[in-house]
């Protein structure tokens, strides 16, 4: 009896645990963003601007760039970037309301590198 009941005590702290834990990994960042991306390193314009859409922990192409990547639970960011001819990788991590990373490719034939700032919309 004491066992039946450790044992189903066990697996109602492990599915509450899962339950809990599941929206702050999947939704926790969801929502637009409003992206700049900074140039470091290379010959690209100074600074670019554009919306970024975060949906079930997946970033979205939002606007006329073609994002794909990845939003932990913790808020690490993982992405690639297309445009046009150009083409780009970001990484960094993302808060409650702001974020901030590095960036590299090449954007108009230029091989570039900088800084990315986020904030939530």
């Amino acid at each position: 009896m004491i066992s039946a009941c450790l044992k189903t005590s066990a697996r109602l702290a492990a599915v509450a645990g899962v339950l809990l834990s599941a929206p702050a990994f999947a939704g926790g960042f969801d929502g637009p963003w409003s992206v700049t991306i900074a140039t470091r390193s290379g010959n690209c314009d100074a600074a670019y601007a554009f919306p970024m859409q975060v949906t079930g922990g997946r970033v979205i192409t939002s606007g006329g760039t073609t994002m794909s990547g990845r939003v932990s639970g913790g808020g690490a960011v993982s992405v690639s970037l297309v445009q046009g001819s150009s083409s780009g990788r970001a990484t960094g991590r993302l808060g409650a309301t702001s974020g901030s990373g590095t960036w590299s490719g090449t954007l108009q034939g230029a091989r570039c590198s900088g800084y990315w700032e986020a904030t939530r919309q």
